[in-house]
This record gives C-alpha cells, sequence and structure tokens, in this order.
C-alpha cells in the first residue's frame, strides 16, 4: 500500500517542505481519496478537474466585471496603453498555445508525467502557480513543432 502512494506522499512532502499549499492540499487530498477507496471521485476528478478548474479560473478572473469594477471605459483605455494592447495580445497567445497544449494532451498522453513533474519543480521550486500544466502543454507542443517532433 505505501508503494502504491508514494509517488502522492513524495507530492505532498514536496509541498511541505517548500511551503506550497496548493501542491500540498492537492496531493493529500487524494491521497485521502485513495486511501478511503473513492475511486468514482477520483475517476471524476480524472474527466472533469481541468474543466472545473479552468471554470473557476474564469471566474475569478470575470468577478471584476459582475462587480462593475470594469466597464466599457476601462476597456477602451485598455487599447490606449501600450501594456494593454501587448497584454490582449499576450492572452491570444497564451489561449492559442494552451489550445495546442490540449491537443498534445490528446495525442500524446505520455507528455503528461512530464507535465506534472515540470509543474511540481516550478510550483515548489521557482514559486511558479499550479495552472502551468495546460500551459506547458502548449508551450511544450511549441517547442515539438519547432524541433518537429511534434504529432499531427
Amino acid at each position: 500500500m505505501i508503494q502504491d502512494n508514494c509517488l502522492l506522499l513524495v507530492i505532498l512532502a514536496i509541498g511541505l517542505v517548500f511551503n506550497n499549499h496548493l501542491i500540498a492540499s492537492a496531493a493529500g487530498s487524494l491521497l485521502v481519496l485513495k486511501l478511503t477507496k473513492l475511486y468514482s471521485l477520483l475517476n471524476i476528478f480524472e474527466r472533469r478537474a481541468t474543466d472545473i478548474g479552468l471554470l473557476f479560473l474564469l471566474i475569478a478572473v470575470l468577478t471584476p466585471f459582475a462587480l462593475d469594477r470594469v466597464g466599457i471605459k476601462e476597456i477602451w483605455l485598455t487599447f490606449k496603453s501600450l501594456a494593454g494592447i501587448l497584454a490582449v495580445i499576450g492572452g491570444i497567445i497564451a489561449a492559442y498555445l494552451c489550445g495546442q497544449g490540449m491537443i498534445l494532451l490528446e495525442l500524446q498522453p505520455e507528455v503528461v508525467v512530464g507535465l506534472v513533474i515540470g509543474t511540481v519543480i516550478g510550483v515548489s521550486l521557482l514559486k511558479g502557480i499550479p495552472v502551468g500544466p495546460l500551459a506547458a502543454a502548449g508551450v511544450t507542443a511549441l517547442l515539438l513543432n519547432i524541433i518537429g517532433s511534434g504529432k499531427r
């Protein structure tokens, strides 16, 4: 049993050692679900957690619109500054890359392990945030296309 849970325990320990509560909470939650044999819930997470996570991320980003803190004036001002224009371009590029990342994950699911390892390292050691797997998949897809190794 210990061996079956070893990877989650290691990820939990990394989260605790590097004081990253998101990594520790995620690994700990999954470990509890696994130990209590709630496999149906784990299967739901496997299928739907990315969509649910993206939904909550979008809710967080769009909340200022709902609170009337962002309106037409602020949107107009976005297009009047270099930073605003670059933010729009950055958003377009990021959305495109993440879309390419989703395609990569469907075509080459073996990259998931590398993305998880990279995300844990990035979150733990570089103080990144764990929205990285999807973005990392997009960057990976871009790098694979640049070197000509992408399966499409």
